[in-house]
């Protein structure tokens, strides 16, 4: 054996002898999807999951919208991840607090980040403080049992809510205000939640868009789902839509359908549904101004804006300086989320929200993937391309040369704090207690929202 065949069969056997530890911080789609993909890129790699809270899953537990259980069924695949021999799920752990991220780097081969995007942007107008004027994550977190904003002091004693933005969960939100209430009682929204908004007053939800019809940011399937909501009619005004028939032809094929359907909704809705008691009403080239009341929300003072550029794709709202005021009791924005820098050593972009990365990589060993790197963009199915991606460009890039102890030492680090980790059987525990409470009022689970309780029941 030559002398460079004999440096290749040391390297490999050296290599060979170390078991390749990565770990993953978040437990939400990017963060199962990468672990299945590294679980497939390799025999032997060992995954680790840290999650702050005692419960996995990250957006389709707390982000899906209880009416959509299909969507959750994703669980079934991340279970199976989770389960595998070689995954370990550790909640309950702070990182950025309990353990620093340079402590992740320096116990294992590779760190992915994928702790998503909880925190939402502001409109940055007067009146943004007033009581009741709240933010579509926070609400959405009130009802599908994230514990921080189990306590959302949200009054629905008003007749007109307006929903500023035009995304998916914008629409999931006004759903959620519209549909009737025997319909959600079937569902896993959280037992307060559903309390509250059996008393709700709501009878109109408007949604806001800076810009037109063809800018609209949420898909067919959701505007299908909302223009077919039992007792519900929807309302268009007819100036939104000038010269946007003529557009249809040269459409890409997923815009031109969203637009007939709104089309074709606009022509239905012009017919009598007086006898319906609720009403949806999104409306176009419109932007936030002010919000006006004394100590709660009275009225939202909107621009009236126009389109300029003649690619529809960037066009731009610009404000005539003309404006329109609507009545309303209930504000809540909906104009995205951003990440958060949980440690100061991450390389972090504070006004676009999100981490510095390139394809997924940041420095040394360290990675991120989904909306952390992406931006909250795309539903779950570019999540989880992202996630596979990066998942597969960790596994070419680990570097074997030195053993690392991974949750090993991470877990002794954890002990000098008192602090205890959540496993994924302790999680079954919970998970065990949610369906069987759940079954009990004809509901799928019965959210546990208390971090204690949680906590109580894991360790039982």
């Amino acid at each position: 054996m030559n002398g460079i065949n004999l440096l290749k069969f040391i390297s490999n056997y050296c290599t060979s002898t170390v078991t390749p530890k990565v770990c993953i911080v978040g437990s939400g789609p990017a963060g199962f999807y990468a672990a299945q993909q590294l679980l497939k890129s390799s025999s032997d790699v060992h995954v680790d999951i840290y999650e702050r809270l005692p419960v996995p899953y990250g957006l389709v537990r707390f982000g899906v919208a209880p009416d959509h259980p299909d969507v959750k069924n994703v669980i079934n695949t991340f279970k199976k991840i989770a389960v595998n021999s070689r995954v370990k799920f550790l909640g309950n752990v702070d990182i950025g607090k309990d353990v620093t991220v340079k402590q992740l780097q320096e116990n294992y081969h590779a760190v992915l980040l994928t702790y998503g995007a909880e925190e939402d942007r502001s409109l940055g107008i007067p009146g943004e403080n007033l009581s009741n004027v709240l933010s579509s994550r926070q609400f959405v977190g009130w009802y599908n049992g994230l514990p921080s904003d189990k306590n959302l002091k949200i009054n629905l004693d008003v007749e007109e809510a307006v929903v500023v933005g035009q995304g998916n969960v914008a629409i999931d939100v006004a759903r959620m205000l519209l549909t009737p209430i025997d319909e959600l009682a079937k569902t896993d929204i959280t037992a307060h939640s559903l309390e509250q908004l059996s008393k709700s007053k709501i009878k109109k939800v408007w949604m806001i868009g800076r810009r037109g019809p063809l800018q609209a940011a949420f898909t067919i399937a959701e505007l299908r789902e909302m223009t077919k909501l039992k007792n519900c009619k929807t309302s268009w005004r007819m100036d939104d839509f000038n010269g946007v028939s003529e557009m249809i032809p040269n459409l890409p094929r997923p815009r031109k359908r969203l637009t007939e359907l709104m089309i074709n909704n606009l022509n239905d809705s012009t017919n009598n549904h007086d006898n319906l008691s609720k009403e949806f009403a999104p409306i176009f080239l419109r932007g936030p101004k002010e919000i006006i009341g004394n100590e709660f929300v009275e009225k939202i003072r909107l621009s009236i804006n126009v389109l300029e550029g003649t690619d529809y794709k960037n066009q731009q709202a610009k404000d005539t300086l003309d404006i329109e005021d609507i009545n309303c009791g209930l504000v809540l924005r909906s104009i995205g989320y951003k990440s958060r820098q949980i440690d100061q050593s991450i390389p972090f972009d504070i006004k676009k929200g999100k981490i510095i990365s390139s394809n997924g990589f940041v420095n040394d060993n360290l990675y991120a993937a989904g909306w952390l790197s992406t931006g909250p963009v795309g539903v779950i199915l570019s999540t989880m391309n992202d996630a596979i991606y990066v998942g597969g460009k960790i596994s070419k890039d680990l570097d074997l040369t030195t053993a690392k102890s991974g949750s090993y030492e991470i877990l002794k680090i954890l002990e000098a704090k008192n602090i205890r980790s959540v496993s994924f059987d302790d999680w079954e525990k919970i998970d065990k207690i949610e369906i069987s409470r759940g079954k009990d009022v004809g509901k799928p689970r019965e959210k546990i929202v208390d971090v204690s309780e949680m906590l109580e029941i894991a360790f039982s």
